[in-house]
């Protein structure tokens, strides 16, 4: 499908960065042609300075006649209203359900007017519910659609992604704004710009995508209307042929509120409704080039525009991969920072003396009356939790989904196969086994934080050990994949209980071990890199001379680079006296 005109929504990021949630999550999609085995692949990183990492579990269930469920925000817990439960809900584990439906999300701000604070639908909420709801991503559109047209939008410009076994798809939305009227007969307050504008695309098959907190869909072609659909021949949505759906008033809401004047052909969602900014394209869009950079060709000429030099020529909201990918392929991409790249983090002064590709937070921050930055990159301290969904068409939808999951810091976390069909999930693993807040040793987020901390102390000598074992058990859980599909699916055809419990044991069984596997390579770092220093050892053996008492550690000191900088700053006050 040509995208070009008709219309698609991109906002711009507001890149005053909260507290509660931050705009700053990545995801990538996956169609299941550009994939080794034929699944389908969706990404989503949870960045936030105060969420918490843990892998939430909700049971399918029927519900009595006149349940309510109550909106929470997602950024302040605070209650928005309560809306009616359906007859039955599906299973889901984290952002997956029992159908392998699965959905990410990323927060694009867009124009602040639009904010409906009479809303109660907020961006998580639609994704809950959705899951919990539907069994496609045609569904879960349809669902998020009828949801925010009833009860209003309560988040600003967020872009989801949407994914089944089949296909995956961006969706983008954004609220109208409040404009309070009052009823005549019931003197009743009322907001009647109730609900969003929003578009969906469905990625071709063979394609790749990615957004990151900046809204992507520009324009579709106007051969493409025929494959599309409004808000109000929704149900059309279930078509084969329907590529693209979109809020029957995207563009007579623009030109009503003034965003728009041109003909529709010219109609840009992105551009109408987020207008891209140099921190649009430099702190978001930069993040979906390096995705298309580690797979794909060309993507040299998009490099200007992706470091906000040159905002004139877009980058595709899709792109061919030079090669089928693998979820391993997309565990690589999420610990980006911009490494063999003019921005690689880990080789200026800002890295120090260890190489460290990170910077604290704030991201913007001034000198001497002038405004710096640093780089926004893929890889970031402040995860909460990221996943890779894998969808699988040819297998039964509870052994078919794969959420591999991993807390904190994708950098120095391990992605864990949890499988969509399981019945609970791990202690340490689980919702509520402490908080960012209150620390638990075994907590899985407490042990793999412990690690990453200890590591942005020396990262340049630490990783390679990280690494180590993080390659062994993410290589360890791929090649037992298959095994364990295999003897699922067996037990499957003889009884779908069984093969339930069978995948829910190893998946649970595979996160308890990776927290204990983890906890004590925590304990190994701590010994051999302590106070600076490096304990010599083999294998993982701390070496002794042959009277038992430890071989004396290696100093390995500073760079040359470091150094220098030392002596500039300090002059002749350190350099030694000559003799």
């Amino acid at each position: 499908m040509r995208l070009k005109n008709i219309f698609l929504l991109t906002f711009s990021l507001s890149i005053s960065i909260s507290a509660n949630h931050s705009f700053a999550c990545t995801n990538f999609l996956v169609t299941k042609g550009a994939t080794v085995d034929g699944s389908t692949m969706i990404s989503y990183a949870a960045d936030s300075h105060i969420r918490y990492g843990e892998l939430y579990y909700s049971p399918s269930r029927h519900w009595p006649a006149g349940s309510l469920v109550t909106i929470y925000d997602r950024s302040t817990a605070k209650p928005l209203g309560q809306i009616p439960q359906v007859e039955y809900t599906y299973q889901t584990i984290g952002f997956m359900n029992e159908h392998q439906l699965a959905i990410g999300e990323s927060t694009f701000g867009g124009r602040p007017e639009l904010v409906d604070t009479t809303g109660i639908m907020d961006y998580a909420a639609l994704m809950f519910i959705a899951l919990q709801r539907a069994k496609t991503a045609r569904e879960a559109i349809k669902v998020i659609a009828e949801l925010v047209e009833k009860h209003g939008y309560a988040s600003s410009g967020e872009s989801f992604s949407i994914g089944d076994p089949n296909e995956v798809w961006i969706m983008e939305i954004i609220g109208k704004g409040t404009e309070w009227q009052t009823d005549k007969k019931t003197k009743q307050s009322f907001n009647p710009r109730k609900g969003a504008v929003w578009v969906a695309v469905k990625i071709p098959d063979g394609y790749i995508s990615a957004h990151a907190n900046h809204a992507r869909i520009t324009q579709i072609h106007a051969e493409d209307v025929k494959h599309s659909i409004s808000s109000k021949n929704l149900d059309k949505i279930f078509h084969p042929e329907v590529e693209v759906v979109f809020a029957h008033d995207a563009i007579s809401f623009a030109r009503e509120k003034g965003y728009f004047k041109g003909a529709d052909t010219d109609f840009s969602f992105s551009d109408v409704y987020a207008p891209l900014t140099f921190d649009a394209a430099r702190f978001c869009e930069i993040r979906v080039w390096t995705f298309f950079n580690q797979v794909a060709d060309g993507m040299e000429q998009h490099w200007d525009y992706a470091t906000g030099k040159n905002l004139e020529t877009r980058m595709p909201l899709y792109v061919k991969p030079a090669k089928k990918l693998t979820p391993q392929d997309l565990m690589a991409a999420k610990r980006n920072h911009l490494q063999e790249t003019p921005l690689d983090m880990s080789e200026d002064a800002g890295a120090g003396p260890f190489a460290l590709p990170y910077r604290w937070r704030p991201l913007t921050w001034k000198h001497n009356n002038n405004e710096y930055f640093n780089e926004r990159t893929v890889q970031t301290q402040q995860t909460g939790f990221s996943f890779i969904a894998q969808m699988r068409h040819w297998l039964p939808d509870p052994i078919g989904g794969i959420n591999w999951f991993g807390v904190d810091d994708a950098g120095t976390t391990v992605y864990v196969p949890f499988y969509c069909g399981i019945n609970r999930v791990p202690k340490t693993w689980s919702e509520g086994y402490g908080d960012i807040l209150t620390y638990k040793s075994d907590a899985a987020f407490w042990v793999f934080n412990r690690v990453a901390h200890f590591a942005y102390l020396f990262y340049n000598r630490v990783m390679p050990d990280v690494q180590k074992v993080q390659n062994e058990l993410e290589n360890k859980f791929a090649i037992y994949t298959p095994a364990v599909d295999a003897a699922a699916l067996q037990l499957w055809e003889k009884d779908s209980t069984l093969a339930r419990e069978f995948i829910t044991d190893y998946s649970c069984n595979t996160g308890d071990y990776t927290v204990k596997h983890w906890s004590e390579l925590g304990d190994f770092l701590l010994v051999k890199f302590l106070d600076g220093n490096v304990k010599q050892e083999k294998e993982g053996e701390f070496l002794r001379n042959p009277w038992g008492y430890p071989q004396a550690p290696s100093f390995p000191g500073y760079p040359e680079s470091w150094k220098n900088e030392v002596i500039e700053n300090t002059g002749n006050k350190l350099l030694y006296p000559a003799k």
